[in-house]
């Protein structure tokens, strides 16, 4: 195996493997509860236990980690008062982006957006919902950029990571994506009318559909649950 600190000189290990471990991590490919260690996470990488502590204290401070001293490091269960917290913080902050970028939208802003719905409608239609997941990040993303606050994103990644973890779990995930995209086309088309009460109501929708999810998931995999 490549050693990792010879990937990208401009990254640091720390974030190699932090990026790494998160992916396992949210992808549930690492389960809630599972133990890590430092050691064999460094020799996995081909690195000192340093990076891994300091991406293992990265993890923790999402939630995604729970480092007790002389135990070993768990994955954490899901929290439903986390989650609800999480929910509540993306939607203060979306609501915000949106109501700003109606104010200066253009029909240049709604070309750039509608490459990615395109993107998000062509690759359902090949029966890929992996990649939507992708392209989900990037139309939120491209909002917040397109709306002239592009550091709110970092707040929703944040949230959503918490959130998408928990939704691995869900079935019929390609019927959800397509709910998902109708309300993506909806919220393109109110940008594009700068109407930022009927945006404001899309995304509040949007993010509502979350909360039948999460409680059939807490229904099913309690053992999961902290």
């Amino acid at each position: 195996m490549q050693n990792i600190t010879d990937v990208f000189e401009r990254r640091t290990t720390t974030d190699l493997v932090f990026d790494q471990l998160l992916e396992e991590i949210v992808s549930l490919r690492v389960l809630p509860g599972a133990k890590l260690s430092e050691a064999e996470i460094a020799k996995r990488f081909g690195v000192s236990r340093q990076p891994i502590r300091d991406a293992f204290n990265r993890l923790e401070a999402q939630d995604l980690l729970l480092i007790r001293p002389q135990k070993a490091t768990k994955v954490r269960g899901f929290s439903l008062e986390r989650i609800a917290h999480a929910r509540f913080v993306r939607l203060a902050v979306e609501l915000e982006v949106v109501r700003s970028a109606c104010a200066g939208w253009t029909p240049e802003k709604s070309n750039v957006l509608e490459k990615n719905i395109v993107e998000q409608q062509d690759v359902l239609d090949r029966g890929q919902p992996e990649g939507f997941h992708a392209l989900d990040y990037a139309f939120h993303k491209m909002i917040c950029e397109l709306g002239g606050h592009p550091l709110a994103f970092n707040t929703i990644q944040e949230c959503k990571q918490r959130i998408d973890r928990l939704c691995v779990l869900s079935l019929g995930r390609q019927s959800e994506a397509r709910t998902l995209l109708e309300d993506h086309m909806d919220l393109a088309q109110a940008l594009n009318r700068r109407n930022a009460d009927e945006a404001a109501a899309i995304v509040r929708r949007h993010l509502a559909r979350l909360d039948d999810t999460i409680a059939d998931i807490h229904a099913k995999h309690a053992e999961y649950f902290e």
